[in-house]
């Protein structure tokens, strides 16, 4: 029993100074020492146990031994998994004219703006509160900042001359590829990139977009005929994201939908040389709706805050998505009911949103489908008051750390046993707080001596 306790005292303190240290890496300080203090003081009490032996102690050792084995069984037991549930998907498409982008396009006066009110009344003063605020990227929002808003701006404006990139020419000779090999080749090419994770579904109906809404494709009936879909995420900056709702998330989300624009332009070129058409689909110029592809496309579960939830970096992703002809081998679709569950229980996304647009419910029945949906008009009116596109419940959320074996460590509990999902997020609150205060922007986006 002393041997048993001798190694959980070194165990725990070993465990204790590599948190300590990958929390010190992950500029997560009070969290580095927490981990610090409360495994050196669990190994130091397991060390002087080690070295006691009174009748008393000996039950306490005893206890002790009997607690961390349940403990381990909590993690490694896989209980409560629910291999075969299967997240519905809808069957009715949307249409883009109803989301915040394309409203906030229509300018008052003209004809598409009392088309839309009249048809939708109801929506009118929700969107006139929006339109009373600053606006995103607005001088006169509340979180202005000149540099790290000029930034985002030229990353959207750089985005916006590659609309006319998504689609052209078909080469006329049609190379003939096996779909193996080129799946193979698109996957890891893609992933050299600069992409973190790539899939492959057979495009549906649902995925698309019932009418456009945005710019030249307002009121245009989306008819796309391809068969198949590569979706693939781009990692967004930890430390970018950590300062949310400041300047430096809108210059990431930026820089990041310029990132995966550019690969999903170049992957669709090159499938266009092979003779086959295909189209990307880039912030500004969606045709479908990129986390149903990619969940589809065995990326990822939709979680609370209504982003696609990937299993290593939760939502801290943006998503690009190229449609094609080429026959490509599709991969399963993603249904991770540990995320689900983690999310009923979890609720740090809606705790955190300063606009309170996220729901504490359960999911409800949407259109067919149980999901959770967000208050997009309180969350856009948000955005145009601060001048940024927030980004507070995706600093916050637990599957937001970094993807490293500590967190990775957790990962699996909470998709191994139901168990341990409860105790995972009561961990994640004592070590990282309920509603950890956001970061300072790193130094070299808000320079000091600005005129």
């Amino acid at each position: 029993m002393d041997i048993i306790m001798l190694v959980l005292g070194m165990a725990s303190i070993g465990f204790g100074l590599a948190a300590f240290v990958i929390s010190l890496i992950e500029n997560e300080k009070s969290a580095a020492y927490r981990f610090l203090i409360v495994f050196l003081s669990i190994g130091s009490l397991f060390l002087f146990l080690s070295f006691s032996d009174t009748d008393v102690l000996m039950i306490v050792k005893l206890a002790i031994i009997m607690m961390t084995c349940v403990l381990l069984l909590l993690f490694l037991l896989p209980v409560g998994q629910k291999r075969a549930w299967k997240q519905q998907m809808p069957s009715l498409r949307i249409d883009e004219r109803h989301t915040m982008f394309s409203r906030n396009e229509l300018i008052p006066g003209t004809e598409a703006f009392e088309s839309y009110y009249s048809e939708h009344p109801e929506k009118k003063a929700l969107d006139d509160l929006f339109r009373s605020k600053a606006g995103l990227l607005k001088a006169e929002s509340s979180l202005y900042h000149p540099l790290q808003f000029a930034a985002a701006d030229a990353s959207f404006e750089t985005i916006a001359t590659m609309k006319s990139q998504v689609n052209g020419a078909v080469a006329e000779k049609q190379v003939d590829c096996n779909p193996q090999e080129i799946t193979t080749f698109l996957k890891g090419w893609i992933k050299k990139l600069g992409a973190i994770s790539c899939g492959v579904t057979e495009l549906k109906p649902y995925h698309l977009y019932e009418v456009g809404g945005r710019a030249d494709r307002r009121n245009v009936t989306i008819s796309n005929d391809h068969k198949y879909a590569l979706a693939f995420t781009v990692e967004m900056s930890k430390e970018m994201v950590d300062a949310a709702p400041s300047g430096s998330i809108v210059m990431e989300s930026a820089q990041q939908y310029l990132d995966s624009g550019i690969i999903a332009i170049q992957v669709a070129a090159f499938i266009r040389s092979l003779g086959y058409e295909a189209r990307a689909h880039i912030d500004g110029n969606y045709e479908v709706v990129c986390p149903l592809v990619a969940k589809d496309a065995g990326l990822g579960e939709i979680g609370r805050m209504g982003l696609l939830m990937t299993p290593s970096l939760g939502p801290r992703v943006r998503i690009a998505v190229v449609t094609t002809s080429l026959p490509i081998l599709k991969d399963e679709s993603y249904h991770d009911y540990s995320m689900i569950d983690f999310c009923e229980g979890c609720k740090k996304c809606a705790d955190a949103c300063p606009s309170q647009a996220i729901s504490f419910e359960p999911r409800e029945n949407i259109d067919g489908v149980s999901r959770w949906q967000i208050n997009q008009e309180a969350c856009f009116t948000f955005w145009c008051t601060v001048g940024t596109d927030c980004g507070r419940c995706m600093s916050v959320c637990p599957y937001s750390h970094p993807d490293n074996w500590l967190h990775g460590l957790v990962r699996f509990g909470i998709r191994n046993s139901s168990a341990f999902r409860p105790m995972a997020l009561k961990l994640d609150d004592i070590f990282y707080g309920r509603k950890p205060k956001p970061r300072e922007a790193p130094q070299w986006t808000q320079p000091k001596n600005l005129q």
